[in-house]
This record gives C-alpha cells, structure tokens and sequence, in this order.
C-alpha cells in the first residue's frame, strides 16, 4: 500500500509538473536533477512518441550543438515533444560553453533510428553534413544560415534559411517574434553560438542582425565584459594539447560536392597557430589518410589565426595545389597558401571554389 501511495504521488507531481509549469529546457534540467532515475524512464518512454530528434552537423562546433538544445527548448515551449543530439564529440569550447550555461550536454544521436523518424535539423542541410540514411527520416525542420545543398522532402516542411553569422541570431529571432521569454541559459548558449561562429565579429559572416542580437542578450546571459568571454572561449577552442592530429584534422571538418567531386575541408580557428604548423608533416599525412579512407577528390586545411584574422591552408597535393592557386589567385609555397583575410569556410572559401568548379569543369 505505501509503495503504492509513493508511486500515486511521483505521477501526481509529474503530471502538475508537466502542466504548472512552462516546457523549457531549463525546467526539464531542474527536475531531472530532483527525479533523475524516474525522469529518466520517462523520457526514454517519450522518444517513442512522435519526438522530434534535434541535431547539428557531424564533427559539430559550439553553433551545432547549442543550436540543437535552443531549437529543442523552443518546440518544448510550443508543446512539440523534442529533444537534442549531437553527431559527434564536443570540442573544448563547446564544452567550456555548455559549463558556463548550466546545461547538460546532448546525448550522441542513436544509430538505430527506425524509417520515418521526425527530425530537425539546425547549422546545416546537406545530407553528407548528416546523419547517415537522413533521407529516409521524416525531416520536420531546418534552420540554417549556409548554402541550401541537397535537401529534399516528400511534403511541405519548415524551413528558416538567413544570411547571417550565426544559426544563433536565427534562433534568438525566433523566440523574439513569438514573444517568447529567453532564459539566462538558453541566453548563453545563444551568445556563444553567435561570438564563435563570427569570431566576435571579425569573420566577413557577421551582419548587424548577429550584432543586434548580442546586444539584446548580453543582459539576459549577464555577460559583462564580451571581450573577455569571447576570448576565454577562443582560449579554449585553441587548446589543442590533448588531441592527435587526426582529431584536429577533424574536429571542424566538413565536406561538399563541386561538380559531383568530394571535398573536404578543415578548419582551425586559433590563437596559437604556429602549434599547428610545427605539425605540418604529421598533418599532411592525416590529410593523406583521410582522403583515402573517404575517397575524397581533394582535400584542404585552414589554420585560422584568430588575432591576425590570416587564413593559412595546408595543402596536400598537386591537384590541390592548381585548385587553390587559381580559385583564390594565391601562390602555394611549401605546401602552404597564404588566403589573408579570408577565413570564412561559408562565405570565403566555399564560394570561391564553387566558381572555380562552374568555370573549369
């Protein structure tokens, strides 16, 4: 009889839970803490009923992963059952990121998710940016700030595609025009996403709106000194001491199709660039194997001097050699061209290399 009162309690506190107060993330984190191993049982329940799955590009950077906890938190907040993942390891400022906001990190997306499985999708829409059989789950939405790519759907979905720095500032949008309240947690993570994807503003990405959007947070984050935070997180993005080189190689890593040619292209953004280069052997033959083992046509590595905002790319081989020289009108020495300003992979580097492909192939 006692156990059986205990078990009508817990289900009467989850109920008035559930319906007292708001479905927000932060909320979700409070009362797991307080019910941990039931709240756990539930939510497992809850993945069977109709969830939306909430998830950034593989190899994710702090924009992917706390743009899949943001977007999550809103379609709670809209009574839409949703839950982030990731797809892949967090990197040391994603990490430092979600500490400061309070947050548990998303799980690892599951490998087994079974046909017709609703999704969304946050900093990318290219299926080879993605969850491998993307095609065959039902996509519910995208929110992006590239390049449309392959994306296709059998019905009418939500989509929010802008030009700007950030799928954060896109976020941040979206709670504003549904007068949503944003929590000092999601108002973090919100910061963060828009300082790292912009670089605090010196990428060519950064628009007003990224700035606008900043500035509308800083209160709610109670960031004081956005100097200071931004380089603590780039502080944290360039320690790189407990990393092999393949990881570096791939902790920003993306590939694209040019005129159905594979191409990859890593990026390191970092205060300590030379660290980089004095491994540039053992880089060049990470790049080798990666090629190989992905049967890539080409692939690049950007070193990205975060205080200089210089772009020095790694370049392996003759054949990217004559690709970069004349997509971006650069000389190559010792297997290094030097792109200056030019640090963007989105807004930079990608376009170029689209035209190139349209004029030579």
């Amino acid at each position: 009889m006692l156990f059986f009162n205990y078990q009508l309690i817990f289900i009467l506190i989850t109920l008035l839970t559930k319906y007292t107060f708001p479905m927000d993330y932060s909320n979700n984190v409070v009362f797991m803490n307080v019910f941990s191993k039931r709240n756990f049982l539930l939510r497992k329940t809850s993945i069977n009923q109709n969830q939306v799955f909430v998830f950034g590009h593989i190899n994710p950077d702090t924009d992917a992963i706390t743009s899949a906890l943001v977007l999550a938190d809103y379609l709670l907040r809209k009574k839409i059952n949703a839950k982030a993942y990731r797809l892949g390891a967090l990197n040391t400022e994603t990490k430092l990121v979600i500490k400061k906001a309070g947050i548990q990190a998303p799980e690892m997306l599951p490998s087994n998710l079974p046909e017709g499985t609703q999704v969304a999708l946050v900093d990318h829409n290219e299926s080879q940016q993605s969850m491998i059989n993307l095609k065959n789950m039902s996509i519910k939405y995208v929110i992006d700030h590239h390049r449309l790519g392959d994306l296709t759907t059998l019905v009418p979905i939500y989509l929010r595609f802008e030009p700007v720095g950030s799928t954060g500032t896109i976020l941040t949008k979206l709670y504003r025009e549904n007068k949503m309240r944003i929590h000092k947690n999601i108002a973090i993570l919100l910061v963060s996403a828009i300082l790292s994807d912009t670089l605090s503003f010196r990428s060519a990405t950064t628009t007003n709106e990224d700035r606008s959007m900043v500035k509308y947070l800083l209160p709610i984050a109670k960031i004081v000194n956005i100097t200071s935070y931004a380089n603590e997180m780039f502080a944290a993005k360039s320690d790189l001491t407990n990393y092999s080189i393949e990881e570096i190689l791939l902790l920003d890593f993306k590939t694209f199709i040019f005129n159905d040619q594979i191409w990859g292209i890593g990026v390191a953004e970092t205060f300590y660039p030379d660290y980089i280069l004095k491994r540039k052997d053992e880089l060049l033959q990470a790049m080798m194997n990666e090629k190989r083992k992905s049967q890539l046509t080409g692939i690049l590595f950007a070193i990205i001097d975060i205080t200089k905002v210089r772009n020095l790319m790694i370049i392996l081989d003759e054949l990217e050699s004559m690709v970069v020289q004349k997509a971006f009108n650069v000389n190559v020495e010792d297997g290094i061209a030097d792109l200056g300003s030019r640090i963007s992979r989105k807004k930079d580097i990608v376009p170029a290399l689209e035209h190139y492909f349209q004029l030579y192939n």
